[in-house]
């Protein structure tokens, strides 16, 4: 069973010739690396100590969080949204700027 972005998708532990494994890894070790230095930055790196990539089945890339406690969610899951509200408010203030010119 896959969910339409192939995340449920098995983990790749018996390799399937053809398949770009290596590149999806990749991307996923890449992704992991950005994330864990803004957990670092965040102070927040002792609590996603499982952060690691990771590849599925068909190749694509994955980042396991590995196992967190919920204060540490709860603070990321705070952290996107407030970082997600700043760009929604620096996307209007530039159509604002954009149509009074």
């Amino acid at each position: 069973m896959t969910d339409r972005r192939g995340v449920v998708a098995k983990r790749a532990e018996n390799l399937s010739p053809g398949v770009p494994y290596v590149r999806g890894w990749n991307r996923a070790r890449k992704c992991a690396g950005a994330l864990a230095d803004q957990l670092v930055l965040l102070g927040l790196d002792s609590d996603f100590p499982g952060l690691a990539a990771d590849v599925n089945v068909f190749g694509d890339g994955l980042v396991q969080l590995g196992t967190v406690r919920p204060e540490a969610v709860e603070l990321l899951a705070r952290l996107i949204a407030a970082g997600l509200a700043a760009e929604s408010r620096d996307t209007t203030t530039d159509v604002a700027s954009a149509t009074s010119a």
